[in-house]
């Protein structure tokens, strides 16, 4: 049977990320490829994460697992926001159950000196096979990603990952030039690792800033705003639609939507009505339903999810999703049932209410 080649023109979520009417609402979730499903776990083995990625055609039958299940309306690529870094020689490694690990944190002007650049013709080269795999399969959107700056900061000076932050918080108050060079190279690796993605056919990039949240608002213009205010000039130039999201940011959401990203997505501890009062429909907004409640009886899981959808019907571009990633323990049944009930129930409110 011949595959129907991927039409931009037909995906509802490029529509809605172009804030363009949808005859549904879209849905894809953070993490959808991965842990909670039986057939990722059937594959996937015990190496580290980053041994999976030197394996094209593993990580990309990983990547398409879930919307052969779910008929989610995107595909994310399974990789990890360390994976660029990993050919680089500074010693990280993601551990099972920790997260990404350095020997050496980067903590120095000396230290800096080991980030170089990527070169994705050799560094990104497992990368951009299975972008090529995935693409040449799929017939919704292959989703791209990177991470943030401070989010890959924080995890390249801590040494690990960090409840409080405490070390990259205090090179940005003690060393502000030390960080505003390491950010800047940081800024350099994603918009490089982000243009090879697109370059080989993710139609959509999504910059995960998972710890953005931790800062307090003055630190976060001070240290951080004019680098992601270059961020999104950057990738917003590759020529898609660029997704922002971060965890805990509901105290600098006016700065982020001022930014330029073409939609925000949002954690689960925003209120996504007072997030419409409050930024308008001048930007596309994703999220926001809480991770756990995919644990939660039938019932109650889809009265949560009507609950986002009626919210959502104000906003111009919108994408059902969570406000974080899939937990592992989550039932994929319920999952399924999210994904049918948006594509069956989110235009219908949407028609009900007027914008």
């Amino acid at each position: 049977m011949t595959r129907t080649p991927f039409d931009p023109s037909s995906s509802i979520l490029l529509q809605a990320l172009h804030q363009r009417a949808t005859d549904r609402v879209p849905v894809w979730f953070m993490r959808q490829a991965g842990r909670s499903l039986p057939e990722y776990r059937a594959v996937r083995g015990v190496e580290s994460i980053l041994k999976v990625l030197e394996q094209p055609d593993l990580a990309a039958e990983i990547t398409l697992q879930p919307v052969r299940r779910y008929g989610v309306d995107a595909a994310i690529l399974y990789s990890d926001i360390m994976a660029p870094f990993a050919n680089l020689n500074i010693g990280i490694d993601i551990v099972p159950g920790v997260g990404p690990v350095l020997d050496e944190p980067l903590r120095t002007h000396h230290d800096l000196r080991r980030l170089r650049a990527v070169d994705p013709s050799t560094d990104l080269l497992a990368m951009m096979d299975t972008v090529d795999l995935c693409v040449k399969e799929l017939n919704v959107p292959l989703i791209g990603f990177c991470g943030g700056p401070f989010t890959v900061a924080s995890y390249l000076v801590e040494g690990r990952p960090s409840r409080t932050h405490t070390t990259i918080k205090r090179l940005i108050l003690e060393e502000p030039r030390l960080f505003d060079q390491l950010a800047s190279r940081l800024v350099d690796i994603s918009v490089s690792t982000l243009a090879a993605q697109v370059a080989h056919g993710a139609s959509v990039v999504q910059i995960f800033d998972s710890w953005i949240g931790t800062l307090s608002p003055w630190m976060f213009r001070t240290a951080l705003l004019p680098h992601l205010q270059r961020l999104a000039i950057e990738t917003t130039a590759l020529g898609v639609p660029v997704i922002y999201f971060g965890v805990e940011t509901a105290g600098l959401l006016d700065d982020l939507a001022g930014l330029g990203f073409t939609a925000l997505g949002l954690d689960w501890r925003t209120d996504l009505n007072a997030v419409v009062d409050r930024l308008g429909m001048n930007i596309a907004l994703q999220g926001n339903l809480d991770p756990s409640i995919l644990l939660a009886p039938r019932e109650v899981l889809l009265t949560a999810t009507e609950d986002i959808l009626m919210a959502s019907a104000r906003v111009k571009g919108y994408i059902f999703n969570l406000g974080h990633g899939i937990l592992p323990e989550t039932d994929p049944d319920n999952v399924a049932a999210v994904v049918d009930f948006v594509h069956r129930r989110g235009t219908e409110l949407r028609s009900r209410i007027e914008p």
